[in-house]
């Protein structure tokens, strides 16, 4: 017994702190693989590959030479078979890491580069006509779908539908969304304050909780928020009812005035304002004002 807890300490003795950081490193990886697999159907995968490791050391055990040769010439090639079956996972792991407020922090203090005034301007411009848009469409029950491009580039979801890139205006939104419009049924991609995409296809959310009432409209504004950082606005043709998809939770019920104040939080987020752009600002919204 003496000389088993000797060789324990001998062995605890040539630990270094790499070898720590290491053991740490492969059991964060453990860790982040069965948090990926956890209830989605990687985890019934997973099973399969286990099973097939199993009868691996049985049939090795056993001589049954052919299965055993077919069985590790499966598990030679099990880097690139887990890249294909589980990609649906490992790439919205992928995406979680990429959308971490901790890890985007330390990429602005790298990549940060100031807002032009202009910019700020085209981007305030966007969520007052989109506002006022939202609130016509509310009070006559027009189905509309607009996403708002923050970080993640969304070029991919602009290719499916017709690219625009024109400034916003109420006028044509209106136009977009009415019902008889050829571009009505898909999504439009805002990016940098001016309408760069109408009529996209937007992937559906895979939460299996959300309400049942929801339309797919609303589980298409939650599946790119889900996927991307985008702040997706969303108002139902059933109820009238102005919504916000933000990373993958949908936030109902809004008015105007909260509508913009959210949407400047939100899409203006560690921007100075300059006194021109809040001039601006407040000649947008009396203009606004004076048309209702």
């Amino acid at each position: 017994m003496m000389e088993w807890i000797q060789s324990i300490f001998a062995v605890l003795k040539t630990i270094e702190i790499r070898d720590i950081i290491d053991i740490l490193a492969i059991a964060f990886i453990i860790f982040s693989l069965f948090k990926l697999v956890k209830e989605t159907r990687a985890a019934q995968l997973l099973k399969g590959v286990v099973a097939l490791l199993i009868i691996y050391l049985i049939s090795s055990l056993c001589g049954l030479m052919m299965l055993t040769s077919l069985l590790r010439t499966f598990f030679e090639a099990s880097v690139i078979l887990v890249a294909i079956i589980f990609q649906p996972e490992i790439r919205k792991y992928l995406e979680q890491m990429g959308r971490n407020n901790t890890y985007k922090k330390y990429i602005k203090l790298i990549t940060h580069r100031e807002k032009s005034d202009e910019w700020k301007m085209a981007v305030k411009k966007s969520i007052i006509d989109a506002a006022d848009t939202a609130l016509l469409f509310s009070h006559s029950k027009t189905g509309a779908l607009l996403v708002f491009e923050r970080e993640t580039k969304l070029s991919d979801i602009a290719a499916t539908g017709t690219i625009v890139n024109a400034d916003t205006s109420v006028a044509l939104f209106g136009n977009i969304f009415f019902n008889k419009a050829p571009l009505h049924d898909g999504a439009s991609i805002v990016r940098d304050g001016k309408l760069f995409a109408a009529g996209c296809i937007l992937p559906l959310t895979d939460n299996k909780n959300v309400d049942i009432n929801l339309g797919t409209r609303h589980r298409a504004g939650l599946g790119i928020s889900e996927q991307s950082d985008a702040v997706v606005l969303i108002v139902s043709e059933e109820t009238g009812v102005i919504s916000l998809a933000i990373n993958g939770v949908l936030y109902r019920n809004f008015t105007r005035d909260r509508l913009i104040d959210k949407l400047e939080a939100l899409l203006l987020e560690n921007t100075d304002d300059d006194s021109a752009a809040a001039g601006l600002l407040q000649k947008i919204r009396r203009k606004s004002d004076e048309g209702k």
